[in-house]
């Protein structure tokens, strides 16, 4: 049981029990009566983890999807796939170590993976630019997919980010114009696509690798058109809202699941991903594995099909006109 850093707040009766325990099993008694207290105490530490993480508002997963245990794609590659083997390079600009791209291996199926790395110490994090991708690293991931589908390899998203990098020389690089390109891109790719928002899922940043057959969210993660930090700043005028700006955001997995926005939830282990690697690690290899063998099961031009239909519905609403009718309305919405 790992403890979690400051600001969590809600977790403190949770850290209470694990002092508990932690003092217990440290005796390293075989005495009967705190071999109990010990059993109880788990027991406790399960029940209030539960009915902490069952009820958590829209602030305290954003918390929870940057816990600094949390896994990243690197994680993932290492503990889900067998193999995985780097490609490198966007031949034109340089190597974007924010973006990861290479070949895998996920059971019986050979794939191709993309996905945000965050970078775990300090000196990592600052090299990953924070999960904040440069263009480069989008023309990067579209060059490998282009590969994927002449390989007829399927494509696996793994999206953890804050954003896109907003500095002048992204910008000066096309960050925007090359964002929309891979969206473009992954809308007529003649391969299966499965996204998974493991962490972070904020902005045009998760979007340039977010247009898939099966969008899939990690309990615990958000995904957003903004941070709740940015949008607080741009309504409120004070990040100090950030919490207010993310009630109002609606972008847990269960918001978006019920919005249709995504397609499916993939469960946490009690207390978060950050818990329990190895566990969460199996769950999304299962949920690949199962949604994979369905995927490929589809034609090329239906997998194509499906995926314009899919973000096609999104966004629409309907609307209640003066005589009782109602009419749809809306345009295309991808976040």
């Amino acid at each position: 049981m790992d403890t979690t850093p400051p600001g969590f707040e809600f977790e403190q009766p949770i850290l209470d029990i694990e002092i508990q325990l932690r003092a217990l099993e440290k005796s390293g008694s075989h005495n009967p009566t705190e071999q109990e207290q010990i059993k109880q105490l788990r027991r406790k530490w399960t029940e209030t983890t539960r009915a902490i993480y069952s009820s958590l508002t829209p602030w305290q997963v954003v918390q929870v999807s940057r816990h600094k245990d949390r896994p990243y794609t690197k994680d993932y590659l290492n503990l889900a796939f067998d193999e995985f083997v780097e490609l490198h390079g966007d031949k034109f600009y340089g190597d974007d170590r924010a973006m990861l791209t290479g070949f895998a291996k996920l059971g019986r199926h050979k794939v191709l993976v993309v996905g945000h790395q965050k970078g775990r110490t300090y000196k990592e994090r600052a090299a990953c630019h924070f999960g904040c991708a440069h263009p480069e690293g989008y023309r990067k991931a579209m060059a490998k997919m282009k590969m994927a589908e002449k390989y007829k390899l399927p494509i696996i998203c793994f999206i953890d980010t804050p954003g896109a990098y907003p500095g002048v020389g992204a910008e000066e690089r096309g960050q925007a114009q090359v964002i929309a390109e891979s969206m473009f891109l992954m809308s007529q790719l003649a391969t299966p696509i499965i996204c998974v928002v493991i962490g972070e899922g904020g902005s045009g940043g998760a979007l340039g690798i977010g247009v898939g057959n099966k969008i899939a969210m990690l309990q615990y993660a958000y995904y957003s058109v903004i941070s709740p930090e940015g949008c607080a700043g741009i309504l409120w005028k004070s990040h100090q809202f950030a919490n207010k700006a993310a009630d109002a955001l609606r972008f847990t997995s269960s918001h978006l699941s019920r919005l249709g926005v995504i397609d499916d939830v993939i469960e946490e282990p009690v207390g978060g991903a950050h818990r329990d690697h190895h566990q969460m690690a199996s769950r999304l290899k299962n949920y690949l594995t199962k949604t994979l063998d369905q995927l490929l099961k589809l034609s090329p031009e239906t997998l194509v099909s499906d995926r314009y239909e899919k973000f096609r519905k999104m966004g629409t609403y309907l609307e209640l006109m003066e005589d009782g009718t109602s009419e749809t309305r809306g345009h295309v919405i991808t976040g």
